[in-house]
């Protein structure tokens, strides 16, 4: 029950993160009893539709979504969904994570710290996006005005950016999503310095997959249930 509690906590957190970006891009979604969709073209990264729900069906996710261009996304929570008879294909195999309240934290190096200014916003989703100016415009400034969303930088002494992560505050949980490390950085170093910023009297959540899974292992989370994304091809 404890992991089922916090594998459901996990996936609707990361569903109202995914809520937060659309609204600061002027299209929010609409939550449903077992799937969040929306029913235009979600921002670059994002999907149209998130399962909320283990008994989550194709109907549910799919009839709230726009498929009349290609390229439209789920988030299939649970793992369970067989979306390839609809012309789908997994692109994405992941792991929710879940590190207990009250865990002793890593020792952190740097300055982590919420982004406050529209300027340092633009500067972290820089460095976010590896110097890309386009991916970069995905995080707007009306990010910063939504009181669940924290953007968390690590910086130098020289003020350099290290990293850094958004924090999504939920009924029981914080959310960790879009960590990232610049050169010189490592992984773990990044963990320690945004887990630094999050509150310590809850549980924090989030997915990794890949070589991004073990990092987040070493800090003291725990693996809780798999997840996939399906585009529309």
């Amino acid at each position: 029950m404890i992991i089922d509690d916090a594998l459901g906590d996990a996936v609707r957190n990361n569903a109202e993160w995914c809520q937060a970006m659309c609204h600061a891009h002027g299209h929010p979604g609409t939550f449903g009893v077992r799937a969040w969709t929306n029913d235009r073209r979600t921002p670059l990264y994002y999907p149209e539709a998130v399962t909320l729900t283990g008994d989550a069906t194709v109907e549910d996710v799919l009839t709230g979504i726009d498929r009349t261009t290609p390229y439209a996304s789920v988030k299939d929570s649970y793992a369970r969904l067989d979306l390839a008879a609809e012309g789908f294909r997994v692109i994405v195999e992941a792991q929710w994570i879940h590190r207990a309240a009250g865990l002793p934290l890593p020792a952190a190096t740097g300055d982590w710290r919420p982004v406050r200014t529209p300027e340092e916003l633009a500067a972290w989703a820089l460095a976010w996006s590896d110097g890309d100016a386009g991916d970069a415009t995905l995080f707007r400034p009306e990010l910063l005005a939504d009181p669940a969303t924290t953007v968390v930088a690590g910086y130098t002494s020289h003020g350099r950016i290290l990293g850094g992560a958004v924090l999504t505050a939920s009924a029981r949980v914080t959310g960790v999503s879009n960590l990232f490390t610049t050169e010189g950085t490592d992984p773990s170093a990044a963990w320690a310095g945004v887990l630094g910023a999050a509150p310590t009297d809850r549980p924090v959540v989030g997915y990794e997959s890949g070589e991004d899974l073990p990092p987040a292992l070493a800090t003291g989370f725990e693996e809780i249930g798999p997840l996939r994304v399906w585009l529309d091809a």
